[in-house]
């Protein structure tokens, strides 16, 4: 083993850079290095993460079953070694890989969840939203969440410069820092200008500028204001549990899938790097369809 070992800032330095893993990620990443390095130094006397072998790995993932935490959050935390173990390889800081014999675990696909088009038609064009700044601006997230697909990182992170109003379209930051466009229908793209008129009227040359979407007090949006005005729009026309910008994300690729768009240009939209993390919306739709054969045929009841 190398004499000179790289500290967890190194490692989390790396997936940054060079990995090009987002925020919310390395955020992870962090969290589940620090909750693997306190569980080896207390409960096997391993002072650190680099010495730990195949047997440490596998007591650590066994407390984590043990402790109930679902199987994808366990495979988070296993992803989240190969990558470190992986890292320290490339470094030669150790020779042999100690995750060559962890697997991940076998996680039942989750149906994703989302709201149903009736309510979604009710909440953007029934419902009052003053025409003020915040009215319109929260009109405008759920508009844009809900009629692109974008995730909530990428609302935050899209910039003034993003939207193309001579195309109609918007010029997204996905993750692994690629760009897709993304077409905007024609009452989004006036909403659009129309916000931006009230947010320049509202704050002039006090606002920050460069970002699209900026709170009451005219910096830029963080992700617990989204997350605040999502739930509570949400909350007047759905009783889901779940109410979060990805149900939206959810909502848009699910009511898409269900009248009849291609898969791959779902894909495309969302931003996914395989077909595969599409294809769970598919399930989704069989139900829609399993909905509407119980309704509509006669050898259904």
């Amino acid at each position: 083993m190398n004499q000179v070992n790289p500290s967890s800032d190194d490692f989390l330095q790396y997936i940054r850079y060079e990995k090009r893993l987002s925020l919310h990620t390395l955020t992870a990443y962090a969290k589940d290095m620090e909750q693997f390095s306190t569980f080896l130094l207390a409960e096997c006397n391993v002072e650190r993460p680099e010495q730990a072998d195949y047997r440490h790995i596998r007591s650590w993932i066994v407390s984590l079953v043990e402790g109930e935490l679902d199987k994808s959050s366990v495979n988070r935390k296993i992803a989240t070694l190969r990558c470190y173990y992986g890292f320290l390889l490339r470094r030669k800081v150790i020779t042999l890989d100690p995750m060559t014999k962890v697997q991940a675990l076998k996680a039942s696909k989750r149906i994703p969840v989302y709201v149903e088009e009736k309510p979604m038609e009710t909440l953007l064009s029934d419902v009052d939203f003053a025409n003020t700044f915040e009215g319109i601006r929260d009109k405008l997230v759920l508009e844009l969440l809900y009629g692109t697909g974008i995730r909530l990182s990428e609302l935050t992170g899209l910039k003034t410069t993003d939207v193309n109003l001579y195309e109609r379209t918007i010029t997204v930051l996905g993750k692994r820092n690629k760009h897709r466009i993304i077409p905007l229908t024609q009452p989004l793209f006036e909403l659009i200008r129309h916000y931006s008129l009230l947010k320049e009227e509202t704050f002039g040359g006090a606002v920050d500028t460069v970002y699209l979407i900026v709170s009451e007090k005219g910096i830029a949006a963080y992700p617990m204001l989204i997350q605040r005005i999502v739930k509570r729009h949400l909350d007047l026309v759905t009783t889901l549990e779940k109410k979060s910008p990805h149900v939206l994300r959810h909502s848009f690729a699910t009511h898409l899938l269900n009248r009849g768009a291609d898969l791959n240009a779902i894909k495309d939209l969302l931003g996914h790097s395989s077909l595969a993390a599409t294809q769970i919306y598919t399930h989704t739709s069989l139900e829609q369809l399993k909905k509407t054969y119980d309704q509509a045929h006669p050898k259904a009841k």
